[in-house]
């Protein structure tokens, strides 16, 4: 299977890796859930979306952690040029929810989209 059939890789530039950027999108951004996950949405002055991820212990051991964390970068990957640019990304997965590419990308996709617009009108741009 090509990895990169749609164009979309997963580059440095579109994941968050400082705690800095996770706590001001978990404290300060509009938040949401659904049957899989948990979402922080904040802006982030960029002009492409960025994922961070966080997967606790109570969904297994690593593993089943890692599993979940492809699952949900592929969907990010995928679905990279439908989510609102400019915006952070914080997932973290619901314990109990049912993982697998199509529903994880319908969940990214669907909360993104919800909350960017409670975004936009708590802080317009």
């Amino acid at each position: 299977m090509d990895t990169d059939s749609c164009g979309c890789g997963f580059p440095r530039r579109l994941r968050m890796a400082r705690r800095a950027d996770f706590n001001r999108a978990m404290h300060q951004g509009v938040h949401g859930v659904d049957a899989r996950l948990t979402m922080w949405l904040s802006a982030n002055g960029l002009t492409h979306p960025r994922l961070g991820l966080v997967v606790g212990r109570k969904h297994g051991n690593a593993p089943q952690r890692n599993r979940i964390k492809r699952l949900l970068r592929e969907a990010f990957r995928l679905a990279q040029h439908k989510l609102p640019a400019g915006y952070d990304v914080v997932c973290a997965p619901r314990v109990g929810g049912e993982f697998d590419l199509s529903g994880c990308r319908e969940s990214l996709l669907c909360l993104a989209a919800r909350l960017a617009k409670a975004a936009e009108r708590i802080r317009p741009t």
